[in-house]
């Protein structure tokens, strides 16, 4: 790969593989790029990369364009489709980089993926035979209470119903709460690890009660699904819903060490 004064080391993963790793049925990479390139780091460990021009992605120029979210997810999907592809090689453990991840030149990349080739060690031992999935649990529409339908004729019964429905509607988001964690207890007891975060400070009428990750054995993938599913019926019935993504490369496991 040949850099220039115009372009800059677009990186998307550090990944292991049992063979030689290979880009042929690659996806054409984040936009405006040239194919994804493989560079041989150590045996058997490997950086992808492509170029990209700084017209687009220079600090100057890729400020602006972060405020356009339908280009900022566009280089997202290409940037974990990149991640995906190497993460299907035989025996592969893939560590995968933030978005937006370069470096002036090739050289400076590999410099410094070999100077943090400890902590990169640490990380694939943490992540490998392992996959990530994701749940988001928010509260199902129409499930607010809908209390008395009479019509108040006192302002005392007024703010009876007023108290009745905020009680009815604090009950009903309590038990959603305690049944999304014990969705994520359930789920994290099949996990190698999991990191949570809890909802409602994300705008809109309807903010997650809870997102979480975990880190899943591929060989448990079967019985982690299996329980998500059931945990998903149980919070219909608590009046929430459970949305499962996945598989994908470990990003939420790989730490800031790597």
């Amino acid at each position: 790969m040949k850099t220039s004064t115009n372009s800059a080391v677009y990186v998307y993963c550090v990944f292991r593989a049992a063979g030689r790793a290979r880009t042929i049925g690659a996806p054409a990479g984040v936009p405006g790029a040239t194919a994804p390139e493989l560079h041989d780091i150590a045996r058997g460990t490997w950086l992808a990369t492509s170029t990209v021009p700084l017209d687009v992605y220079g600090p100057s120029n890729l400020e602006p364009r972060l405020r356009d979210l339908d280009w900022v997810a566009q280089v997202a999907c290409a940037h974990e489709a990149v991640n995906e592809f190497f993460a299907r090689a035989t025996g592969a453990v893939v560590v995968p980089m933030k978005l937006f991840t370069m470096f002036s030149s090739l050289e400076r990349a590999i410099e410094d993926v070999r100077a943090r080739r400890k902590a990169i060690d640490v990380v694939v031992r943490r992540v490998s035979g392992c996959e990530e999935w994701g749940i988001r649990v928010t509260r199902l529409a129409g499930q607010e209470p809908s209390g008395d339908s009479s019509r108040p004729t006192t302002g005392a019964e007024f703010l009876k119903a007023r108290k009745a429905a905020r009680d009815a509607a604090s009950t009903a988001r309590t038990t959603a709460i305690v049944a999304a964690d014990t969705a994520f207890d359930r789920l994290k007891r099949l996990s190698k690890a999991a990191n949570r975060r809890s909802g409602g400070t994300e705008p809109g009428t309807n903010p997650p009660i809870l997102e979480a990750a975990f880190l899943v054995p591929k060989r448990a993938r079967a019985t982690f699904t299996g329980e998500a599913r059931r945990q998903t019926a149980i919070l219909a019935k608590a009046g929430a819903d459970l949305t499962l993504t996945g598989p994908w490369p470990a990003y939420s496991f790989v730490g800031e060490e790597a």
